[in-house]
């Protein structure tokens, strides 16, 4: 019998998470009638029908269903080989790529973790894919990524915490709320409120929607930049995760909340039993890592008392 190539095997992971045919081809750069024609090729081969036709979108069969899920091994099993091909003996060459959600992670944790990891592995390039959290965590299900920085929880992932981030008022200098050493959140929904569309914008939402609360939004905006620039500006006021801040930006100040909002993120992976020699390497660092900050915490707390 003949064997599914590794391009119509991808092609059906693409497929899963488009919402059609034609759309999934186009993203491994395939005309429609190539992707057509894969298609209908890798269900001869199989035997069975992958995709139900008569759907809305893209859904997969009861067969499709079944074998997705090693079909998902067969990339996770290739992407060890090319990593640890890459990798070389103890490490000396390689490269991983790592996956983060946003400015929180990639700009005040994940530096610290990279430099200590480049300095016991500095032949190990480490490529950080910055992508909203949902992107992220499919790119690690689908094993486009062996490791990425993703919100908490995750239940079906192997997680390590790193940080726990919350929600901070951002407001002109010059803004009567700024007098404030804590803001009411309800104070926030009477100026012009400014979005955030990156990584914290459904924590915002949220917290805002829990305490029956709608904010008068009159930007939607992904660039952190964007934001402080319009806010600085007099433009409006926000609302953003603090550890994706700088320590100061020019005519803006940041003020806790009440009530507020706080959200976990860490490491994940998929099985960090099956992680390749560079990803392991990493994870392991991470939680050397983690733990020596934990007993430095608590030497400090021992010493403060």
């Amino acid at each position: 019998m003949n064997a599914p190539t590794l391009r119509q095997l991808e092609l059906l992971l693409t497929l899963i998470s488009s919402d059609g045919i034609a759309s999934g081809g186009a993203k491994l750069g395939m005309s429609a009638s190539a992707t057509s024609h894969a298609l209908r090729t890798l269900e001869e081969t199989l035997g069975a029908e992958l995709i139900d036709r008569n759907a809305s979108g893209v859904r997969l069969t009861s067969t499709g269903e079944q074998i997705l899920p090693h079909v998902r091994d067969v990339f996770s099993s290739l992407q060890l080989v090319q990593a640890n091909a890459l990798a070389g003996a103890e490490l000396k060459t390689g490269q991983l790529r790592l996956g983060s959600f946003g400015a929180s992670a990639t700009t005040k944790v994940l530096p610290a973790l990279m430099e200590r990891f480049r300095s016991k592995y500095p032949g190990v390039d480490v490529i950080v894919t910055e992508k909203p959290d949902e992107l992220t965590t499919q790119d690690i299900i689908e094993r486009r990524l062996e490791l990425g920085v993703v919100t908490l929880p995750k239940p079906d992932f192997d997680t390590q915490t790193l940080a726990i981030d919350e929600l901070v008022a951002v407001l002109p200098c010059d803004h009567h709320l700024a007098k404030l050493d804590v803001v009411p959140l309800k104070a926030m929904t009477f100026d012009s409120f400014i979005m955030t569309r990156a990584g914290s914008k459904s924590l915002v939402t949220k917290l805002f929607s829990r305490n029956n609360l709608n904010p008068r939004v009159m930007y939607e905006l992904l660039q952190l930049m964007s934001i402080l620039e319009l806010v600085s500006q007099g433009k409006g006021i926000s609302m953003l995760a603090k550890l994706a801040l700088p320590e100061h930006y020019p005519g803006v100040v940041f003020k806790p909340l009440s009530p507020g909002a706080s959200r976990r993120f860490g490491l994940a992976c998929l099985n960090e039993k099956k992680l390749s020699l560079a990803a392991r390497a990493f994870w392991q660092e991470t939680r050397r890592f983690q733990d020596e900050r934990k007993a430095l915490e608590r030497i400090e707390t021992r010493r403060a008392k």
